[in-house]
């Protein structure tokens, strides 16, 4: 294979406690006021007893970590953009609190096409499985 940008095993991570100060902003900037992510006393009377963060705030932990696997990319020849993620599954909820962990692997690269996929694996405090995901990345020539 041909040089790429990133090459297959480029792994990076990042590590966040979900506050209750992200959830209810993460509500306000979406609209989404779900009871499950701002309503106490209507998640205490369900099977999960508490308030879980929304999954799309995951996702946005997502972007997090692939844009820290590309940090070195910067001066490339092509600027990488994401063109999407694919088969994102939300196994377990995450709860106010909960310390998750996402890793973020390069599993595929397709040259011709100057496009790269990311395996992403998200892990609670206890590591405990709680979503996954694939991120692709798009590399598009600069000027």
């Amino acid at each position: 294979m041909e040089d790429f940008y990133v090459k297959i095993g480029d792994s990076t991570s990042f590590t966040k406690t979900v506050s209750e100060s992200d959830v209810y902003q993460f509500a306000g900037i979406t609209g989404d006021f779900s009871p499950n992510h701002v309503n106490k006393v209507y998640m205490e009377k369900s099977s999960y007893g508490r308030l879980m963060a929304h999954g799309a705030l995951l996702v946005g932990f997502m972007s997090t970590v692939s844009t820290n696997v590309i940090a070195h990319c910067r001066d490339a020849d092509e600027t990488p953009v994401s063109v999407g993620y694919d088969k994102i599954r939300f196994l377990k909820p995450v709860f106010l609190g909960d310390t998750v962990t996402l890793v973020y692997t390069i599993s595929e690269i397709d040259v011709e096409r100057k496009r790269s996929v990311g395996k992403i694996v998200v892990t609670n405090q206890e590591d405990v499985l709680v979503a996954v995901g694939n991120h692709i990345l798009q590399w598009v020539p600069n000027g």
